[in-house]
């Protein structure tokens, strides 16, 4: 460092990496030693001694004084900062003396403290105590000591698991060894767990134990809760995810098009297909080819967006209990994901293939459920089918932004918003008596309709499958996808997967019932 940098930092002020002493004496050292802390807990930093932190005033040090300061700064390092840290001194020389600057590194054992046990942390240029236990774990997380998916959830057992999704899971998992038995796993997929297990000589909740997923209590890891729970939110509430479609570019806009009334909730599982349903609802498609009866093309790659989705939940910090939020603007996406990067990785490195997982277990177990390779290689994947996404590491908001601009925008894209809100206008007529027709017929017919694979379904049915994970009333299933309740609309939505045994009721014998809800039967 030369005296045009100390210059430079003077003219600048104090900040959060630059702190200015004029001196470092024995009444000051204890303000000093709590500099270090908030240094080490944050991102690192400098203390500059010789210059006045009021007035910016430069008032260099004797050879005397260097010394003194050099030791004592030494001295605080080991003595005052708990535990201790290493400094980096340097001597720069100025006219009349010497400024002595002291380089402290981010630290690798957090939470540091002082000499009293009090834990500093930066906030702008000055440092506040921290009382947060949530900013303690995230603390213990960024340097391995603590993972909170791997943390027992009390009062769980296995009996909050979601029984599908716990089948898929084992399906997944042991799919090598029951294709060298030649079972046929689409046959496997209507049988129930402890069946599935039971051909493997071993227990669900055994597997699940071993793989480190259930305590031997049996009690559930926030892990096993967030993949495979029946409703996690009842611990949980806040891990959710909340999808609007706005109209403009403002996440202040007053308008949308596609907003559900409540977050979104359901494991691991449920929570990705509704954000993908949400996309794909939102997104518009582009004629690519002469006949007009094509598909088209989605106006940004699914292939990228499953991969950030995926990443969003597993990736995402679990001690924030906030929801994950996805925003659908004029002209762009943006995920917002609790929590910023992991320690170690920054997004110059993540977009060329690196991955520190925050959450272990779902990370290693999230690759049996969810469409990801586990292998860091999703964010490079997504870039490759969509190489204009950006990233956003905000330290502000204590979050991680992913930011993809859309494509094929022109006002005649309002067209589709249009038929949408006149299709809700339909006014409100009584229920017709047919459920009873339309559940006997599910009943009878079930067998016959066996070979209709859930992967043909669209993106609205799927995500109505996946929202009666726990039963839901007519009205909630369709106010969920963005309709009135209404005849039309149960004809439509309701009754095509009652007939199909992908819902069903939960009083099939009093179907006009007021307490009528429909829940998952498969998938």
């Amino acid at each position: 460092m030369t005296k045009e940098d100390i210059l430079r930092l003077r003219d600048t002020a104090e900040q959060t990496k630059v702190q200015f002493k004029e001196r470092v004496t024995r009444d000051n050292k204890y303000d000093v030693s709590c500099e270090m802390v908030a240094q080490s807990n944050c991102h690192g930093g400098m203390i500059v001694v010789g210059i006045d932190d009021k007035t910016g005033h430069i008032n260099p040090l004797s050879f005397q004084e260097v010394q003194e300061t050099t030791n004592l700064l030494g001295s605080l390092a080991s003595e005052g900062v708990v535990p201790q840290i290493l400094l980096d001194i340097e001597n720069v020389q100025m006219d009349g003396g010497v400024i002595v600057v002291a380089t402290i590194k981010q630290g690798k054992n957090k939470p540091y403290r002082d000499s009293k046990g009090v834990v500093w942390m930066k906030q702008g240029a000055d440092k506040r105590k921290v009382f947060d236990n949530i900013e303690l774990v995230e603390m213990l997380m960024e340097n391995g000591q603590m993972h909170p998916d791997s943390m027992p959830i009390k009062g769980t057992s296995i009996k909050d698991l979601d029984e599908n999704t716990v089948r898929d899971y084992l399906l997944s998992r042991f799919r090598i060894d029951y294709e060298r038995q030649q079972l046929p796993i689409v046959e496997l997929k209507h049988k129930s767990p402890d069946e599935i297990a039971t051909i493997i000589s071993q227990t669900p909740e055994g597997i699940l134990k071993n793989n480190g997923l259930i305590m031997e209590d049996g009690t559930l890891t926030l892990a096993a809760l967030i993949l495979m729970g029946k409703y996690p939110q009842r611990w949980r509430p806040a891990f959710t995810v909340r999808c609007i479609s706005f109209v403009g570019n403002s996440i202040g806009g007053t308008e949308f098009r596609d907003k559900s009334g409540n977050d979104a909730d359901g494991n691991a599982v449920h929570l990705f297909n509704y954000i993908i349903s949400f996309l794909n609802r939102n997104l518009r498609h582009k004629q690519v080819d002469k006949d007009f009866n094509s598909l088209g093309e989605l106006e940004v790659s699914m292939t990228s967006m499953s991969e950030i989705v995926a990443n969003a939940i597993l990736h995402r910090s679990y001690v924030i209990e906030a929801p994950l939020r996805v925003f659908i603007f004029d002209n762009r996406i943006e995920i917002h994901s609790p929590g910023l990067l992991p320690e170690g990785v920054n997004i110059e490195s993540i977009m060329h293939g690196a991955s520190v997982p925050r959450n272990k277990l779902l990370f290693n177990h999230g690759i049996n459920l969810l469409p990801y390779t586990g292998a860091g290689s999703g964010i490079t994947r997504a870039l490759k089918f969509t190489p204009d996404i950006k990233f956003v590491n905000d330290e502000t908001l204590n979050e991680f932004v992913v930011i993809v601009e859309r494509k094929y925008i022109d006002d005649r894209d309002n067209d589709r918003d249009n038929d949408r809100d006149n299709d809700r206008d339909d006014r409100d007529k009584p229920l017709e008596n047919n459920n009873l027709q339309h559940n006997n017929r599910r009943n009878n017919d079930r067998d016959k309709h066996t070979e209709v694979s859930y992967k043909t379904l669209d993106g609205t049915q799927k995500d109505i499958i996946q929202f009666c994970s726990i039963p839901r009333s007519a009205r909630e299933i369709l106010e969920h996808i963005g309709y009135k309740y209404h005849t039309n609309h149960i004809k439509k939505f309701i009754n095509p997967l009652l007939e199909l045994g992908f819902i069903e009721m939960t009083e099939p014998t009093k179907p006009n019932s007021k307490n009528q809800k429909y829940r998952r039967v498969r998938n």
